[in-house]
């Protein structure tokens, strides 16, 4: 993921920085690699995602309809 606009180096964190990545790769594009699966388990919800996408992922993640 390429993403030029965002300095990466200010978060305070690697849990910030993971979050960030996720939401970014969710809501604009894969461009290519895959969702790490456990991450996204790990901060579901902490996630800001795309309503309908959100409810995609939770549908092949859990096997869940909302």
């Amino acid at each position: 993921m390429y993403n030029w606009s965002t300095d990466t180096t200010k978060f305070k964190s690697a849990e910030q920085k993971s979050i960030w990545e996720l939401e970014q790769t969710v809501n604009f594009g894969l461009g290519g690699s895959r969702l790490n699966k456990e991450k996204l388990k790990k901060y579901w919800n902490k996630l800001n995602l795309d309503p309908n996408r959100k409810r995609f992922l939770e549908f092949i993640i859990w096997n869940r309809k909302s």
